[in-house]
């Protein structure tokens, strides 16, 4: 399976651990992230119409080989799947989406009409973060969540594409795991206030994307300096989402 995501850090945070634990699944999956920080459907598209070739090309989790444009990447395999997601800032707001988000899903799906295309869902930031962004929310969490979950559904929707839940298990995580009760003491799975810490939210957000796209269930009982009770919690958040 090869996926190629036209996405930014949070598209990056997800692609770090999948193709390490699919492989340890016995599952080949190929990961291509198009990075540039920050960016939102309204520069990826201007992107498109500039052809840009503004990206770092970042293969199963690595660093960049090169910087490229997004028809240069769409022409560059033959995909199975590609992603789609919005700025996290702006991804409960439903009016920075359109036109953006049809236009590239349309532009995708001319140029690679056997590709299956997925809605990235990103997630809400920690409750102390420092990111301007939190004051579309009113600083408030469970609003942003809350938020992004009608609009990735919306998005989703209007361009026919199945979601990659990575928001909804973070917050199910946040909320259902007694060592990840930030505000009583436990850990937050934001390293920054926003970007998923490199070990547990990481490994959330690639086990997601390993659940929705191979249609299979976790099974994953070990990784990298992971506590393995706290993983087997995790798994059965994830397989249950």
């Amino acid at each position: 399976m090869k996926i190629l995501s036209i996405g930014n850090s949070f598209s990056q945070d997800a692609h770090r651990w999948l193709h390490s634990i699919a492989a340890s699944s016995g599952i080949n999956i190929d990961t291509y992230n198009l990075f540039i920080g920050g960016c939102s459907l309204e520069t990826h598209w201007q992107n498109v119409t500039e052809n840009n070739a503004f990206y770092d090309y970042e293969i199963n989790g690595g660093e960049a080989s090169r910087k490229i444009s997004i028809l240069d990447a769409l022409r560059a395999e033959n995909w199975d799947i590609i992603t789609i997601q919005q700025v996290s800032q702006f991804s409960g707001m439903w009016e920075t989406y359109e036109p953006y988000l049809s236009a590239l899903a349309d532009f995708v799906r001319k140029e690679r009409p056997e590709a299956k295309i997925y809605f990235h869902e990103t997630w809400a930031y920690e409750t102390d973060t420092t990111h301007g962004g939190f004051a579309n929310y009113d600083n408030d969490q469970r609003k942003m969540y809350t938020c992004i979950e009608k609009t990735s559904q919306q998005a989703a929707e209007k361009i026919s594409a199945q979601i990659i839940p990575v928001g909804r298990a973070v917050q199910a995580v946040r909320e259902k795991i007694g060592e990840f009760d930030y505000a009583n003491g436990g850990l937050s799975l934001c390293r920054d206030g926003f970007h998923l810490t490199l070990d547990y939210g990481r490994f959330i957000a690639a086990a997601v994307w390993l659940r929705t796209l191979t249609g299979k269930r976790v099974n994953v009982t070990e990784a990298e300096n992971l506590n393995p009770e706290i993983l087997k919690k995790i798994i059965k958040v994830v397989n249950e989402i």
